[in-house]
């Protein structure tokens, strides 16, 4: 089996050791991906965008997502987002769970983390 790795060149992969997606196994794994902007709405949209950039390298695209898990420090700033979440994946929606959690810094209010079909 082969695996390709894609990086971003995101300050946390160099710092912590780890890339942006792996494809293996049929899939691609995103992974866990925050973004930039003031408030959530605008950190969501910037992830998702790190997130089709992440996969169109990889050779594929959000439409192709299966698994989606959503994670923030306080889950009432969820529902803002999905607006911006229904339009990125549209009529054909992965299964997903929003989970509220600490992140790596304060300053982030959402990471998403994504699985795909490789194709």
């Amino acid at each position: 089996m082969s695996i390709k790795r894609i990086h971003s060149g995101g300050e946390f992969e160099a710092k912590i050791g780890y890339c942006r997606a792996v494809v293996a196994g049929g899939f691609v794994h995103v992974a866990g991906t925050v973004g930039q902007g003031d408030d959530v709405v605008a950190q969501c949209a910037s992830a998702l965008e790190i997130i089709k950039n992440a996969l169109t390298e990889a050779g594929s695209s959000i439409q192709n997502a299966v698994r989606v898990n959503y994670y923030l420090p306080d889950a009432a700033e969820f529902e803002p987002c999905w607006p911006l979440l229904k339009a990125a994946f549209g009529d054909n929606p992965p299964a997903a769970t929003m989970i509220e959690s600490g992140l790596i810094d304060p300053k982030y209010r959402i990471e998403i983390e994504v699985t795909a079909l490789a194709v």
